[in-house]
């Protein structure tokens, strides 16, 4: 078998000998072409032969009046000019990485906090960083977290604490949990409801996956109730959660911030505070921990902080 000898690393082209190639080839002079790319015309000759040299070809044909491409340069040179494009975009893509908050942003988001701090985080984003190119993906935990060690995703709004290997978690609020309840119901109206009642009220939850569900069953587990004991999943997102509400089907958790959403939705609900301690859940931008734009996510985490505290939260320091 007769195999093609391959060049040596030593005896690659230059960046310098495919910029003058392709001047030449678009004057078809050497003086001009020279001149537009800011090189002496000795040398601009000399790299278009050490050109050649290297790729065992002839590019130009020299007359004493003028300069013309041979076959094998009028093919070359329309491919010298795509490598020079692109090391051109290679030089672009690394000049926005190393600006911050330019390029895209893969943002994914749990659906118990999107329709209620999206209005927020994309005003912030429009406002405060307008080269920012944000793309929402709402999703459920377990699936945001693959999405973000796997590289699909570059950021996460969501409920920690999260203790995921990999993964760095930034505070960013806490929020309470609020009671829900028919009108009428014997626990409509309180601001002090103790968190033993959950022990025997007709609990609605959302469906297994949501991470709310699991918050609301630890909540229960603490205040006392039998595991299992009378806990209905009833819905797939929290407007139906409400309206089964409405319906007199029974009573659920709503975080403070989905709340003036999602009441305003149905009518004869009533709304229940706890007593003081609340339960509440803490909301974190997590990140793949060492992530080259750690720096970025941590001011975005801080910008967050101050743009959300204008919800029914508290801001967490980080």
């Amino acid at each position: 078998m007769i195999s093609t000898p391959r060049r040596s690393a030593a005896r690659r082209p230059t960046l310098s000998q495919l910029r003058a190639f392709a001047a030449v080839a678009e004057h078809l002079h050497f003086r001009d072409a020279a001149a537009a790319i800011g090189m002496s015309q000795p040398a601009l000759s000399g790299a278009v032969a050490a050109l050649e040299d290297v790729l065992g070809v002839r590019l130009l044909e020299r007359t004493t009046r003028k300069v013309l491409l041979s076959p094998a340069g009028e093919r070359l040179a329309r491919r010298t000019q795509r490598v020079l494009d692109c090391f051109a975009e290679l030089l672009d893509e690394a000049e926005a990485a190393r600006a911050p908050f330019t390029g895209v942003l893969r943002l994914g988001v749990i659906p118990t906090c999107a329709p209620y701090l999206l209005p927020t985080v994309l005003r912030l984003v429009h406002e405060r960083y307008p080269e920012l190119d944000l793309q929402v993906h709402e999703e459920q935990t377990a699936s945001l977290l693959n999405g973000l060690t796997g590289g699909r995703l570059d950021v996460l709004l969501l409920a920690g604490p999260l203790a995921t290997a990999g993964v760095t978690e930034i505070p960013l609020f806490d929020e309470d949990f609020v009671l829900v309840a028919p009108d009428g119901h014997p626990c409509a109206g309180r601001d002090d409801l103790p968190r033993t009642a959950l022990r025997e009220l007709d609990l609605l939850l959302l469906d297994e996956g949501h991470c709310l569900r699991d918050q609301t069953l630890d909540i229960c587990r603490e205040a006392g109730r039998p595991p299992g004991g009378s806990l209905a999943t009833s819905a797939a997102g929290l407007s139906t959660l409400v309206q089964l509400v409405a319906g007199g089907m029974g009573v659920t958790l709503l975080p403070r911030t989905a709340l003036r959403v999602e009441t305003a939705r149905g009518e004869h609900l009533a709304t229940v505070d706890f007593a003081a301690p609340a339960p509440r859940r803490r909301i974190v931008l997590a990140m793949r921990t060492g992530a080259a734009r750690g720096g970025e996510f941590s001011a975005l985490a801080d910008a967050l902080r101050e743009a959300l505290s204008a919800l029914p939260v508290t801001p967490v320091a980080d």
